[in-house]
């Protein structure tokens, strides 16, 4: 009974990232062009005409770019909450109202043999979600597009088997690099995005539970690099007294590229 996840793309320029099972196939943000997205899915062996349905965290251009286009072409439905729907609609183009699905935060409901858990975060949107899944007795987690994390946060999360969670930038890079002042103080606001080190500090908390894998995600093509993250997060988890590659299995998601495609048995 494989439950998979593949990140296709992750970081500032665009995200979507597949989750599925034998039956059961999803989007979670479709935030670059179709075409891209189509050919990333058809490159991991997913046909997009089959998906499910697409689930949305936020309402910003890098997780909703492709969605409008997707759910026109393959008639696939959308889920997002009341006011994420509210701030998108006008950017996303005419949606199908079958295919228009609205969820609660904090109230689970099932797509076929998938159960999804929203939760809310801390982000700078309308009201911004991370999702857990549920396949049988395994459990994905995508905690992205947060200013900080919380204990609360932390419970929703740290029974998974495997998080996808974001390591945005490096404070000094961020501090001492081109973007403008406004834009600094926004990114490492308490509803900005995580440093590499705050990732570390909240993946500290989360493997007291069970998670046993993590993949790296939305990292800044400015503020960061994916060995520098690593090296980060990795150097915190065994400073801790964490084995890595023993007692967790950390790797990397990619801003123009598909991850490892992760089978969770």
């Amino acid at each position: 009974m494989s439950f998979k996840l593949c990140s296709l793309f992750s970081g500032s320029s665009g995200n979507a990232c597949y989750i599925g099972t034998e039956h059961t196939h999803l989007l979670v943000d479709a935030g670059l062009t179709g075409k891209k997205i189509i050919e990333s899915l058809l490159d991991i062996g997913v046909e997009p005409q089959k998906l499910d349905g697409i689930l949305i965290t936020h309402e910003h251009a890098d997780h909703i770019a492709g969605v409008g286009v997707l759910s026109r072409k393959f008639n696939i439905p959308i889920y997002a909450n009341e006011k994420t729907w509210q701030a998108m609609e006008d950017k996303i183009g005419e949606v199908s109202g079958k295919n228009i699905r609205i969820f609660s935060n904090d109230m689970d409901f099932y797509i076929k043999d998938i159960n999804i858990q929203p939760y809310e975060i801390p982000h700078d949107a309308a009201d911004p979600v991370g999702f857990c899944f549920y396949h049988g007795n395994k459990k994905i987690s995508i905690t992205t597009d947060l200013g900080h994390t919380n204990s609360r946060i932390i419970k929703t999360v740290m029974d998974s088997d495997l998080v996808v969670l974001e390591a945005n930038h490096d404070l000094y890079m961020l501090q001492v690099g081109p973007y403008p002042y406004y834009l600094k103080k926004r990114i490492a606001g308490s509803k900005g995005h995580l440093s590499n080190e705050a990732a570390g500090l909240a993946l500290l908390e989360m493997i007291k539970g069970k998670v046993s894998h993590v993949l790296l995600a939305h990292l800044s093509k400015e503020n960061n690099f994916p060995q520098l993250a690593y090296q980060t997060v990795v150097g915190l988890l065994e400073k801790n007294g964490v084995q890595v590659g023993k007692d967790i299995v950390v790797d990397m998601t990619y801003r123009d590229r598909a991850s490892n495609f992760y089978h969770i048995e």
